[in-house]
């Protein structure tokens, strides 16, 4: 053999060793190892896994996992509402938010839900049909389905259609929700026969059906959006609102579109945060967050002084929030100022270690002139590498409580997330200004935040229920994920939360050390230990749903929040 030949083939031997090895690992990290899906019921979840072991991808399994969520959490979402689905295709990196957020109908008007002397009456913007905005659900599963899924709609619906004719069993967390809002169930009886047993709560394990739900699905499904905002449903709703009271028309429906909007991306130490754009709050809330914490080293600080500095950023990004935010496409929202790190200095210029600022003590909020707990979430990440991060919500518990005759599901409330009156808080305690002050055909401002976090390790696809809390347990969990945490980490992580008004911390019963504890309230902080609404113990709040692919071990994890009753799983797909 020629000496020369062999040892070129040697050290090609060698070359190949090692560089064989990390081609295959760098293909392997290209795409995920596995599928995964963490929902806010085990039935949207077993939903989502079977579009994927179908073929479909993970924006065909969103759509299955948003109906079926419809259908066994009428409390927190569905067909009657809106939300808003962050999502990644891998194919080109495309990432986009499609804005399902209600609006407002045509006939309302910026003092709808005031009395004649100007004060806002109690209930009106929460409970009857005068309470809903226009459903922004409906469209966009058949947005998503024609324009980023692959399999057909009907095929998406199937579940959700199947659930609701066969019935789902009552749970605790079913009873704990119905409970709370059964008075005023019982005042609509169509929401009434449907949601409850004999006019009261329904028994454990009652199975629940729906039968004008799945037809309503079943329009859907074989006429897309005309099936609903167009044709014979939109006629029964706008004819069932009219006689209870509402203010709906057939050219509300009929107008309604989804919007695309280019999500809200900010950086913090090597994380990437991507989340979503007014009329959420999320992403400039928590753009606003992490650029005043990128003025300080959080990391060597002890616990008091980091919960210190944080609760301080927060007080002070929901101030802003307050003022400033608002329907984009109804009002200016300076979103460039907002989420750059110059504003942010000049926001933290009387931020001290040592003292808390009061909120009143804040530039007051513009002139004077949330969407609720009871939201839900889910994360889906396919073997392609796409990703969804949705959250969705009819507001309050059971929405407005009232269902159009024949429909089959729940009005939303989210008429209540405006400002009903500037400088008067909502159900959630938030103030606005005249940014979010209610218009014909608006979007109220909404705390939904679902979030991708990517860095270095890999990604994270994050989100939660929680009303104005939302978007501090979003801030903790991507500061956990940045710590190393994987998805169950992530969930688990103890919360508190500041929101400029009322001047309180609330905070989990292990969120503090008895030390902290003492440190902040030296300092001036107001803390408010959460106790539980349903009695006994302490409180605990948001449901979170996570995914996580860390792309160093090649590795995915998924993790449903302990507090809720949600599943997650990780597949072959």
């Amino acid at each position: 053999m020629n000496v020369k030949f062999a040892k070129k083939t040697r050290l090609l031997f060698v070359v190949l060793l090692f560089v064989l090895p990390l081609a295959a690992q760098s293909a392997s990290t290209d795409k995920p190892p596995q599928a995964a899906i963490a929902t806010a019921h085990p039935l949207a979840t077993a939903a989502g896994q079977k579009i994927l072991q179908s073929g479909g991808n993970a924006f065909d399994a969103a759509v299955a996992v948003a109906a079926v969520l419809g259908v066994v959490e009428p409390y927190g979402s569905g067909l009657g509402g809106g939300g808003f689905w962050l999502l990644h295709r891998h194919a080109d990196g495309k990432q986009v938010v499609i804005d399902g957020r209600e609006k407002a109908p045509g006939a309302a008007h910026r003092d709808m839900y005031l009395d004649a002397d100007k004060n806002v009456v109690p209930g009106a913007s929460i409970n009857g049909p005068l309470a809903a905005g226009i459903p922004g659900v409906p469209a966009a599963l058949v947005h998503i389905a024609k324009k980023y899924g692959r399999l057909p709609l009907s095929q998406s619906l199937a579940p959700a259609i199947e659930l609701a004719k066969a019935g789902f069993e009552v749970d605790k967390q079913y009873r704990k929700y119905a409970k709370i809002r059964l008075e005023t169930l019982q005042k609509y009886s169509t929401a009434a026969g449907i949601f409850l047993q004999k006019n009261e709560v329904p028994e454990l394990g009652y199975r629940l059906k729906q039968a004008d739900l799945a037809k309503t699905f079943e329009l859907i499904a074989q006429k897309g959006n005309a099936g609903f905002y167009e044709g014979s449903l939109a006629k029964t709703l706008v004819s069932g609102m009219s006689k209870a009271g509402g203010i709906w028309t057939l050219d509300d429906l009929k107008n309604y579109r989804i919007v695309e909007r280019k999500p809200v991306v900010s950086e913090y130490l090597g994380l990437k945060v991507i989340s979503v754009p007014p009329p959420s709050s999320g992403g400039i809330a928590l753009a606003s967050m992490f650029n005043m914490l990128s003025e300080y080293k959080l990391q060597k600080l002890n616990q008091a002084d980091q919960s210190h500095l944080m609760i301080e950023v927060m007080r002070r990004a929901y101030r802003d929030r307050a003022e400033f935010l608002g329907d984009s496409d109804f009002v200016d929202v300076p979103q460039v100022r907002l989420t750059s790190r110059a504003y942010a200095k000049t926001l933290i210029n009387d931020i001290t270690l040592d003292r808390a600022t009061p909120s009143k003590a804040l530039k007051p909020v513009g002139k004077p002139d949330g969407n609720g707990t009871d939201t839900t979430h889910y994360s889906i990440l396919d073997k392609e590498g796409n990703r969804v991060a949705a959250t969705l919500s009819v507001n309050y518990l059971f929405g407005s409580a009232y269902v159009v005759p024949g429909t089959g599901f729940l009005l939303n409330d989210e008429m209540d997330d405006f400002s009903s009156k500037p400088g008067v808080p909502n159900a959630y305690g938030l103030i606005g200004a005249e940014a979010n002050a209610v218009a014909p055909g608006k979007r109220p401002l909404s705390s939904m935040s679902p979030t991708f976090i990517e860095n270095d390790r890999g990604i994270a696809i994050l989100g939660t229920p929680g009303g104005s809390r939302i978007i501090t347990m979003l801030l903790l969990g991507a500061l956990e994920f940045a710590a190393g945490g994987d998805a169950s980490a992530i969930v688990q992580r103890p919360r508190f939360h500041h929101q400029y008004m009322p001047d309180k911390v609330m905070y989990e019963n292990d969120a503090f050390s008895e030390k902290t504890v003492q440190v902040l309230t030296s300092r001036g902080h107001v803390l408010k230990k959460l106790t539980s609404p349903y009695g006994g113990g302490f409180g605990r709040y948001g449901n979170m749903q996570a995914v996580v692919w860390d792309q160093k071990i090649n590795k995915v994890t998924a993790a449903s929040d302990g507090r809720g009753i949600g599943a997650a799983s990780v597949t072959d797909q």
